[in-house]
């Protein structure tokens, strides 16, 4: 395993870009989803899309305190109620924004061993697989702020 460098919102426009399509899951696929998750865990983040690490592979690792979970090709196939909460991004260091998102998301994807998984997400589970299902269509938490809640690191609002 091996830490990735995590790309910059400012600097990358792989992060704009929409995300290929897994077609085979092999070692170099697994080699990946080992350095995300051990990328996403050394810097401290609960999520981690592939193209944050400049791969432009429909990956997605998460862990918001249940164990990690891997999904490949992830599809979101339902969504329940609204929340809206601040949200930061790895890919966007040092800003936060209110971000209004489905209560409750269906997530439809392959494990990392190529087998079929739903996986169900209430809170904040919801709200991180839905930001990083946003990465993989080249879609950042920044472009579904709510106007005047973007905080930057200086503690100004926009």
């Amino acid at each position: 395993m091996a830490l990735r460098q995590i790309k910059d919102y400012m600097k990358d426009d792989v992060l704009r870009k929409k995300a290929k399509y897994v077609e085979k899951i092999d070692a170099r696929v697994q080699t990946l989803v080992d350095d995300m998750i051990e990328t996403m865990y050394h810097a401290d983040g609960v999520g981690l899309a592939a193209p944050q690490v400049g791969v432009l592979k429909r990956i997605i690792v998460i862990d918001v305190g249940e164990g990690v979970h891997v999904l490949i090709n992830p599809e979101i196939i339902e969504e329940k109620g609204e929340q809206t909460d601040y949200e930061g991004c790895l890919s966007v260091p040092g800003v936060r924004a209110q971000v209004k998102r489905p209560e409750e998301v269906l997530v439809r994807a392959l494990d990392r061993d190529g087998n079929e998984v739903e996986i169900r997400g209430n809170g904040l589970m919801a709200r991180a697989l839905c930001h990083e299902i946003d990465h993989l269509n080249g879609v950042l938490f920044l472009d579904r702020a709510v106007p005047g809640t973007v905080i930057r690191e200086s503690n100004e609002m926009e």
